[in-house]
């Protein structure tokens, strides 16, 4: 689970116009938003390491994925406008990230 909080949050600032492509026109500063969801996933994943910030980090790793779905919801609508031929793959990440959820939730019971 670190390594791929830790590499889903690096991203964020290797390829920032493609996760500022996803974020919900109703929200503001993309560019922000982009970087606090990419510095938060960095953040959890490091705390993940310790037991003592374990539970710490799981908790807001949930609340995170949660704050994300409709970046998810939105990436599935931008492929589907477009007839992007990866719209399938879009919506088997929408069940996923309530895999990813519980799977962080087992962090929460230390």
């Amino acid at each position: 689970m670190v390594a791929l909080y830790l590499s889903a949050g690096i991203s964020h600032f290797l390829y920032p116009a493609m996760y500022r492509r996803i974020v919900p026109f109703v929200l503001p500063n993309p560019g922000f938003l982009v970087f606090l969801s990419g510095a938060c996933e960095i953040l959890f994943a490091l705390l993940l390491i310790s037991p003592t910030t374990r539970v710490f980090a799981a908790w807001g790793i949930i609340l995170l994925l949660i704050a994300v779905f409709p970046a998810n919801i939105q990436m599935m609508v931008n492929y589907y406008r477009a007839s992007n031929p990866w719209l399938w793959l879009t919506v088997v990440r929408l069940p996923l990230q309530i895999l990813l959820i519980f799977w962080a939730y087992r962090f929460t019971r230390v």
